[in-house]
């Protein structure tokens, strides 16, 4: 399975094929919002951008910022904001999008999910190649998830601590505290 390098070195030691899996869902599940759990995406995203592939946000909980998305190397023209108002309609969006080879990456930050349709867009991605993004509530860590990689995010001093709750072909639980991700948010 290919994977888009997170951009940080320590994390993508710790993740199976060094960063974030393309063709796979990915569960990021901080444990309050607003300790840096987007920045951590925001290279990858950037890299996928200036290769010419879209990457979608569905019902982000903010808007963007366009200077801070440049900044950090985001091409505005290969991004896309999807403000789906029902869960029904984020999830449609977001799989029919993972469909998509142009697509690099899909954002979501879905209220409610059960493991059908993360199953749904795990097949979506597989097939369009791009990366599943979706912010979750801590609580959802809780539950079993298809999903090829579940980190649970937390605050931490200094930094941002990323416990892999799930990865194939790696032992889950390995711990990085990441001192950039805090600092860049």
């Amino acid at each position: 399975m290919p994977h888009v390098p997170t951009g940080f070195a320590a994390l993508d030691a710790a993740l199976p094929g060094g960063g974030w899996p393309a063709g796979a869902v990915t569960e990021l599940m901080p444990d309050t919002a607003g300790i840096g759990e987007l920045s951590l995406a925001l290279p990858a995203l950037a890299r996928l951008t200036q290769a010419g592939r879209h990457v979608v946000w569905i019902a982000p909980p903010h808007l963007p910022y366009p200077p801070a998305l440049l900044q950090h190397g985001l091409l505005l023209e290969r991004l896309l904001v999807i403000q789906a108002a029902e869960p029904a309609s984020q999830l449609w969006s977001a799989e029919q999008l993972l469909r998509c080879a142009a697509i690099g990456a899909v954002l979501c930050w879905p209220l409610t999910l059960d493991d059908r349709r993360v199953r749904r867009l795990q097949l979506a991605a597989e097939a369009g190649g791009g990366c599943a993004l979706l912010y979750r509530p801590i609580a959802a860590a809780q539950a079993p998830s298809p999903a090829a990689l579940r980190l649970r995010l937390q605050s931490a001093p200094g930094g941002l601590r990323i416990e892999i709750r799930k990865a194939r072909g790696r032992h889950a639980h390995a711990v990085v505290v990441h001192p950039a991700a805090a600092a860049a948010a």
